[in-house]
């Protein structure tokens, strides 16, 4: 599995269409996966069809009750490339704007294709498609459950993608650390204008740039018109060399151990930019009042932190939401998603990259004395399993 992380605009969708498409055309079987609430990375693979999300193909399979007959071809749609061969795509979607949050959506998506059958699928490559600030432990899921393999970050020569692409690789890194598997591969400059800042970029955090797509309006006009790029022959014979590299995986060998990601002072420097060491001053309350004179008055705010931590969840019955209560009062975890499974009974995640099953709620005092105790052993986990307290496992 493949994940390509960049800034939002950056092109991602293009560049994950038209590397999917290139790897079917050389006869591999692959599925392009789109992880991103507007749900349309696969349009031009589909020649502009915008496909039904798996967020929304299920809830109405649960408004009608009959959730449990939900298949792989509700969510999984394919189609032919060039009239010559047969790729898949799936959009995972998330929910409507303002109503909820996308990274639970991609939790859940993931945890669904998973109850499918995605780790059995006779697929030579999963592409995919991510959206791109890693500030979510949702869209982190590919790094924290080491689901990616491999990570491609897409960038330009401008300050924000590159700033993004430093967070994915600071991200990448830690997830590294605490034992995650997936490793980063390297940048793909996309729509290069030539400047070479992602160039020097790449070289400080000791990333290589597996390749550079040039700024190029005709393709951009392709890419708007949901239509592939690899009708230019220039384009074509980029990609094809990407490809026959990934599958062959003849990229530029990367330790995750010597990826370097950036301090902010650090990455100004790369654009010639030097933050001040000096703190603005700050606005008064009369100021901000225009002239007038503020009243004194005592400040007494109630942050209430627990009712934030445990959050509004309406499919969290009471008694898991005392139990997320008590994980963030007794150990300090906070829990960031919650749900029972048929098989797992409780499960809950922590901080979007930590997945502790708890089974069913016997002997809870004993699971809460295990997490207590490998908690003060400060060994890195990132799956617990306490469905049977006396043979708990972790990894």
């Amino acid at each position: 599995m493949l994940a390509v992380y960049g800034k939002g605009g950056m092109g991602k969708s293009f560049f994950t269409t038209n590397l999917v498409s290139k790897l079917a055309l050389l006869d591999k079987r692959v599925m392009q996966l789109g992880c991103d609430p507007k749900h349309d990375s696969c349009n031009a693979l589909f020649g502009g069809v915008s496909l039904p999300t798996l967020g929304d193909v299920w809830r109405r399979f649960k408004e009608e009750g009959r959730e449990e007959a939900l298949q792989a071809q509700d969510v999984i749609f394919k189609t032919q490339i060039m009239g010559q061969t047969t790729v898949y795509g799936c959009e995972i979607g998330g929910p409507e704007v303002g109503r909820g949050c996308g990274g639970r959506g991609i939790t859940f998506g993931f945890d669904l294709l998973e109850k499918l059958g995605l780790s059995q699928w006779a697929l030579d490559f999963v592409v995919m498609d991510f959206l791109g600030d890693v500030v979510c432990g949702g869209f982190a899921t590919p790094l924290s459950r080491s689901l990616a393999e491999e990570v491609i970050i897409l960038c330009g020569n401008d300050r924000q993608s590159l700033y993004a692409a430093n967070n994915i690789a600071s991200a990448a890194k830690y997830f590294a650390s605490m034992g995650g598997q997936t490793r980063l591969v390297g940048l793909v400059v996309n729509r290069d204008d030539g400047s070479g800042v992602a160039a020097r970029f790449a070289q400080r955090v000791n990333l290589p740039i597996l390749a550079s797509l040039p700024l190029d309006r005709k393709v951009r006009e392709l890419a708007d018109a949901c239509q592939l790029a690899l009708s230019e022959p220039a384009f074509d014979a980029l990609f094809e060399r990407l490809a026959q590299q990934v599958i062959s995986r003849t990229t530029p060998p990367v330790a995750m151990a010597d990826v370097c990601p950036l301090e902010y002072q650090e990455f100004l420097s790369i654009f010639g930019a030097v933050e001040p060491d000096q703190v603005p001053a700050g606005a008064s309350a009369s100021e901000l009042l225009g002239g007038r004179q503020a009243p004194r008055r005592p400040i007494s705010l109630d942050l209430n932190l627990r009712q934030q931590a445990v959050g509004v969840q309406p499919e969290v019955d009471a008694s898991m939401r005392r139990i997320m209560g008590r994980m963030l009062d007794e150990l300090g975890l906070y829990v960031t998603e919650a749900n029972r499974d048929p098989k797992k009974g409780m499960t809950l995640t922590i901080d979007g990259n930590t997945t502790i099953c708890l089974g069913d709620e016997v002997d809870l005092e004993s699971k809460f004395a295990i997490l207590a105790a490998l908690k003060q052993s400060g060994e890195a986990y990132c799956y617990v399993d306490l469905r049977r307290p006396a043979s708990p496992f972790y990894r």
